[in-house]
């Protein structure tokens, strides 16, 4: 390089998405967009009638349905936008748009599904639609090795809430999910048992819980537009699941407290995972993991509002991340990100605002004033409060007064829109047979709930950073299917 020179590579200018773009992208990411315009148009009606539109044993519109749609068709005409460009040149581009529009439409028919056999087939279909996405690029061997470990887990998650949906059929003589939610009082035993935890099993593995998160992590070849579509909407379908079928998961104390137990594990499993991961697709995946856990655990509480609340916004969350992605790989030497040490103030800060930060969320929604799993939601709020406002105390560019005076400001707000939204989504499912149906503490809770939080504390301590049989263990546990990985520059090229 000379001296007082520098150069940079040319790579040619972007693709122009608009010019001579196939017709087919064009069309759809047009009926997209106007899904959304009519799904935003749906849900209005709902709030403004408070009523349910059915066609009787088939289908019905109610506040679930309406809510998921707006959110779906949302997610897709993002992606669809996105995608002109990122897709634009690519042979597999038709057939790409045609499966993302696809799997739009088998969701939009899940969240509205009635009749059980509608409601197992929309599973399926949006399941296998899922694995061609994985696999779009059918020129990389692991894309086709990640489809194939994806539709192997997708159809055990559809055997077995088959398997549900026939049991809980014999069990109430119901064909529908409406019929069948009017039954749950009259469930129990082992009838009830098997078709409860198939229903919490296929939900776990929809949402890549911890055993079932292996398919996702082996994901990785998928198009970041089908990797954003399938964090921010795919994943959410156990969240789906559990709601439409609360009435019959509620059945029994137990079986919530288990729900809570998986749910806690994938979190803090996650957690743990994201520590160990290299590369910016990996954390996001393990991120996903472990998001999925906490809104299992909301489910398990009884909060079945602030799960679908929870889905909403990490899909939000995740949606951004993943199309925003690339911008977070420089080629640059890493430099890390200044933090600093904890200080008695700081300390003082943080708890006070993660304690005010519960405070507020229990006086804006009155969930946390009774001796009930309230309290556990409650100090989920908080938890989740003292990690962010940790993180703002010891990584934010600002003098120390600033640092400690903007961290309740930001943060206490926010908590209360999010209170403010809880309420809000609440209301739109008010018209569901269960929306909230908080337990009473036993001892079990009491347990499950410290050793939660220990564990949470260690992890933020860092404890698990000095047990090298651990970082090895939780390598091995994210590893992808051997098959799904890309060695060498080579095979990421197709063609």
């Amino acid at each position: 390089m000379m001296s007082g020179r520098t150069s940079k590579p040319t790579v040619g200018a972007l693709p122009d998405a608009t010019a001579d773009s196939p017709v087919v992208p064009v069309a759809l990411t047009w009926i997209a967009w106007s899904l959304f315009a009519a799904s935003v148009v749906v849900l209005l009606a709902r709030v403004r009638f408070d009523a349910a539109w059915e066609i009787p044993g088939a289908v019905r519109v109610d506040g679930l349905t309406a809510l998921m749609w707006v959110v779906v068709t949302f997610f897709s005409g993002v992606v669809h936008s996105y995608s002109r460009r990122y897709m634009a040149g690519s042979e597999h581009g038709v057939e790409f748009f045609g499966n993302v529009f696809s799997f739009t439409i088998a969701v939009m028919g899940l969240v509205a599904a009635d009749h059980v056999a509608l409601f197992a087939l929309s599973w399926l279909t949006m399941g296998l639609v899922m694995a061609r996405l994985i696999g779009t690029m059918k020129g990389w061997n692991q894309a086709r090795v990640a489809a194939s470990v994806a539709r192997r887990y997708f159809l055990a998650s559809s055997a077995l809430l088959a398997v549900s949906l026939t049991t809980l059929w014999h069990a109430t003589g119901a064909t529908t999910v409406s019929g069948i939610a009017a039954a749950a009082d009259g469930l129990g035993g082992p009838v009830w048992l098997v078709a409860a935890v198939a229903l919490v099993l296929a939900a776990m593995i929809q949402s890549a819980l911890v055993p079932f998160h292996g398919w996702l992590l082996s994901s990785m070849t998928a198009p970041t537009p089908a990797s954003a579509l399938m964090h921010a909407g795919f994943v959410n379908a156990g969240g789906v699941l559990l709601i439409r079928f609360a009435p019959v998961v509620t059945v029994d104390a137990t079986l919530m407290l288990g729900i809570v137990v998986v749910g806690a594990a994938s979190a803090l499993l996650g957690k743990l995972l994201k520590t160990v991961q290299t590369d910016v697709k990996s954390e996001l995946g393990c991120s996903t993991v472990g998001q999925m856990g906490f809104m299992i655990m909301q489910a398990g509480l009884g909060f079945f509002g602030a799960a679908v609340t929870h889905l909403i916004l990490h899909g939000f969350y995740k949606a951004y991340h993943f199309l925003g992605a690339g911008g977070r790989v420089e080629r640059t030497a890493p430099t890390g990100s200044e933090t600093r040490e904890a200080t008695a103030a700081g300390v003082a800060v943080v708890l006070a605002t993660g304690l005010a930060g519960g405070v507020v969320f229990a006086a804006l929604t009155g969930k946390g004033t009774s001796v009930d799993s309230g309290l556990l939601l409650v100090a989920f709020v908080v938890l989740t409060t003292l990690h962010a406002a940790r993180g703002a105390v010891e990584r934010a560019s600002l003098p120390a007064a600033a640092r400690y005076g903007a961290v309740p400001l930001v943060f206490l707000p926010a908590i209360a829109v999010y209170a403010l939204v809880y309420e809000a989504v609440s209301g739109v499912l008010s018209g569901l047979p269960v929306v909230a149906a908080p337990t009473e503490l036993s001892v079990l809770h009491a347990l499950v709930a410290l050793a939660f939080v220990a564990a949470y504390v260690a992890i933020e301590a860092g404890l698990h950073e000095r047990s090298r049989r651990l970082y090895v263990a939780l390598v091995n546990a994210s590893r992808p299917a051997s098959g799904t990985l890309l060695t060498t520059t080579e095979e990421y090229n197709e063609y």
